[in-house]
């Protein structure tokens, strides 16, 4: 079974970003030859890179009005680059281990429309790393030594079978809730989303934001208030706790019920059984009452602002 690892990399012109980039592309390419890479973009020094490591480069990617990729886009070039039946779009800073195609394989071999999805692990990498024999046994050392589980609050990649996720709105890649959706949409569409934390280690190097405008993470650019808006509002922002399946020694189940679990399912039954952003609003506000009434002073102001102009 071929897998096509796909990603739409930053510009290769800051040099720790040039770093860390290549590293996670060499990673992917020492998974074998069952797996193809994929770059699509139009970004500086994309295409230098791709021609050095023998990787497809696509371009022509959709912009938004910002100048950012669009995910539908970037996904329909990748999708349309092989035949691969098992795809996955990767962030381009993230390290993957022979373990990531060993655990791919095993849900698709169980399940065929599924959305896989697992924390990282931050590791602060400022070298070139060296793919000679033995380099995951050392990289694993070093990230016993230095590695920290990142929290569940971020995605940072996605495997699914190509007939899945066929549409997408034109939410900008890089930006907050795009990966929101994906678990939002799988979990709407009956699909088993997949926590594979404990199955595959995927490291991420850590990085400032100062390739962002302005230098200000992601979750506070402009254009993450556009990705909300096209998602469908904040209630649609599911996360990797909301995953309703895990991998146990190469088997796919259903995560098992806490009381944590059981309450979150009813949160979300509203957006993600009945689709009612009504109901789904007024669900957040029973389980969040602070965090509503806080949201709702705030609207409240700026409505006044407003009128009183």
């Amino acid at each position: 079974m071929n897998l096509t690892i796909f990603t739409a990399p930053k510009p290769f012109l800051d040099p720790h970003i040039n770093l860390i980039q290549r590293n996670a592309l060499r990673s992917w390419l020492q998974l074998g030859d069952q797996v193809r890479v994929v770059m699509v973009g139009d970004e500086a020094g994309m295409a230098e890179v791709a021609a050095e490591y023998g990787i497809l480069h696509i371009k022509g990617v959709r912009l938004s009005a910002y100048g950012t990729p669009l995910i539908p886009s970037i996904f329909e070039l990748a999708r349309q680059a092989y035949d691969s039946p098992l795809l996955a779009y990767i962030n381009a800073d993230i390290l993957l281990l022979p373990d990531f195609f060993t655990m791919a394989q095993q849900v698709a071999e169980q399940r065929s429309q599924f959305l896989i999805v697992g924390q990282r692990w931050d590791l602060n990498i400022r070298e070139a790393l060296g793919f000679s024999p033995g380099w995951e046994a050392r990289l694993r050392t070093r990230l016993e030594a230095e590695g920290k589980l990142h929290p569940p609050t971020g995605s940072d990649y996605f495997i699914f079978p190509r007939q899945c996720y066929l549409y997408i709105p034109d939410l900008a890649v890089g930006r907050s809730m795009w990966d929101n959706w994906m678990i939002y949409h799988a979990r709407k569409s009956g699909w088993a989303v997949v926590d594979a934390t404990s199955a595959a280690t995927v490291i991420h190097q850590d990085h400032d934001y100062s390739h962002l405008p302005n230098g200000l993470p992601h979750y506070r650019q402009p254009e993450t208030v556009v990705n909300i808006q096209l998602a469908g509002g904040k209630r649609r922002a599911l996360r990797l706790t909301d995953a309703d399946h895990t991998l146990v020694n190469g088997k796919v189940v259903s995560k098992p019920w806490t009381l944590k679990r059981i309450l979150r399912a009813i949160e979300v039954f509203p957006i993600v059984q009945l689709n009612s952003y009504p109901l789904a609003q007024l669900f957040f506000a029973i389980f969040h009452p602070v965090r509503a009434f806080r949201k709702t002073r705030r609207w409240l102001r700026r409505k006044l602002k407003t009128l009183l102009k």
